[in-house]
């Protein structure tokens, strides 16, 4: 990547001898090593696989959160396997590493492992990902690892790449023993201690239960399971909780069957959305997940693709600022990007089912800047956001961080109502962006522009948006 687009070398001072970052010349190069795999993260990947081969990348194993992330190399390898990462780092402290990773074209986000739940619903990661990740799983009943239980599907492995599996100092014995404990605690099944020869580094794999049984039997109740009038789904500023959610295991219940492997598991109705249930748009929950993609199909061929004069060959970074059921991001299947699924909490809660195709997202309140660093999105898509969020949030706020978020020469899609849409013409418009698209019919609208370099000479402050 260009050095001037992310002109930080302290990660390459201190992380160099890793292969995480080098600066050669105007560039920062990325030669795929990290912390524990200082030899290319592809032989790390693979021996996971060979140590457990039920992990199965890009079939069984999908949708992957590394915790931790470095600058992302484990999950820009895991794109050569058709694995999906959602990388994060908890602390980001050795400055930029997850404006790195985006830079890279590898999805992250910034997000914090503390007091609050992570942005995501409960059992949608096929796996978890800690590698030397920093976070003390141990400490305070166990909490932040009871929260990556919160996330991971019944079955899925959770791989701890860190010294107290392989070394024997002191302070490793004493965490390996604390973790130990806990996770017997928890119920998850030590699957696999294996140590990587050319690395030089042990891998711990667990899988969390496909039953509540092991949960009953436990003589001591900690820790407790959750209430049941506790949602493992509510994620949004929900308060951490040291306490295990109960496996479902009604066969109809989403998580009490892993999903049909991937690719099939794209295009495959979850089996969990019934006849019985209402969809968003009105039909059948299955009806309504069919014509969406069917839709999204239909409107990515025959209009983003070929009708609007974007080179998709620029584009690597997308989000999706009003995702439904991961349509639009589904038909964007056979191009090189990946999508950002984002799901407005004021919304049906359909993030679920996004993750059961093998797409990932987040919930997020438009109201409220996106967590991700200034400039990090090649083309940014919203269907009917605009005119929702203005009944409730400042259009020109929610207008500039679509600013802050999109690079320039970025594209902003836009379908909406045609007020909203002339509503937004105007504002671009104002901020020097190029209208290269613009259509209406029956009162709806399209508009696609490109953010421009212009940048206002003048400064005002905008009392609103201090707090």
């Amino acid at each position: 990547i260009w050095y001037y687009n992310v002109p930080h070398t302290k990660l390459a001072k201190i992380k160099g001898h890793q292969n995480w970052v080098k600066v050669t010349g105007e560039y920062l190069t990325f030669p795929g090593g990290g912390t524990q795999f200082k030899n290319g993260a592809l032989h790390y990947i693979d021996f996971i696989q060979e140590s457990v081969p039920d992990v199965a990348w890009g079939k069984r194993t999908r949708v992957v959160l590394d915790v931790g992330c470095g600058v992302a190399s484990f999950g820009g390898f895991l794109f050569d396997r058709g694995v999906l990462t959602m990388s994060f780092a908890p602390k980001d402290e050795h400055e930029a590493q997850v404006q790195f990773a985006l830079e890279r074209g590898i999805p992250a986000i910034s997000a914090v492992m503390g007091t609050e739940r992570l942005p995501f619903p409960g059992i949608v990661f096929d796996a978890v990902h800690c590698a030397r990740c920093r976070v003390p799983w141990h400490i305070e009943g166990g909490k932040l690892l009871l929260e990556l239980n919160r996330v991971l599907r019944p079955g899925g492995f959770f791989i701890w790449s860190a010294t107290p599996v392989y070394q024997k100092l002191p302070e490793d014995v004493e965490i390996w023993n604390a973790m130990s404990q806990l996770i017997k605690a928890m119920c998850w099944e030590l699957v696999s201690i294996s140590k990587d020869t050319i690395n030089k580094v042990g891998i711990a794999v667990y899988r969390k239960p496909t039953s509540n049984e092991c949960y009953e039997k436990r003589s001591q109740q900690q820790p407790p399971v959750c209430s049941g009038s506790d949602d493992p789904n509510a994620a949004w500023h929900v308060p951490l909780q040291a306490c295990m959610h109960k496996v479902p295991e009604e066969s109809l219940k989403r998580g009490s069957q892993w999903p049909e492997q991937w690719p099939a598991r794209l295009e495959k109705t979850p089996y969990w959305l019934l006849s019985s249930q209402v969809g968003v748009y009105g039909k059948s929950a299955p009806e309504d997940f069919t014509a969406d993609y069917e839709h999204w199909k239909r409107v990515v061929s025959k209009s983003y693709l070929n009708g609007m004069g974007i080179n998709w060959s620029t584009v690597r970074n997308v989000m999706d600022m009003r995702s439904v059921y991961g349509g639009f991001a589904a038909a964007m299947k056979d191009i090189s990007v990946w999508v950002m699924n984002v799901i407005s909490i004021d919304s049906p809660d359909t993030l679920p089912i996004i993750y059961e195709r093998g797409l990932f997202g987040i919930y997020h309140d438009w109201c409220e800047s996106f967590s991700t660093y200034p400039r990090t999105y090649d083309l940014l898509h919203a269907d009917h956001l605009f005119s929702k969020i203005k009944k409730r949030c400042n259009l020109v706020a929610v207008v500039a961080e679509v600013d802050r978020i999109l690079r320039p020469e970025g594209k902003l899609i836009v379908r909406d109502d045609v007020e909203t849409i002339n509503e937004l013409e105007s504002m671009v418009k104002g901020m020097q962006w190029e209208v290269r698209m613009t259509y209406s019919k029956d009162k709806e609208g399209l508009l696609c522009v490109e953010k421009s370099m212009w940048r206002p000479k003048e400064l005002e402050t905008i009392k609103y948006a201090i707090a």
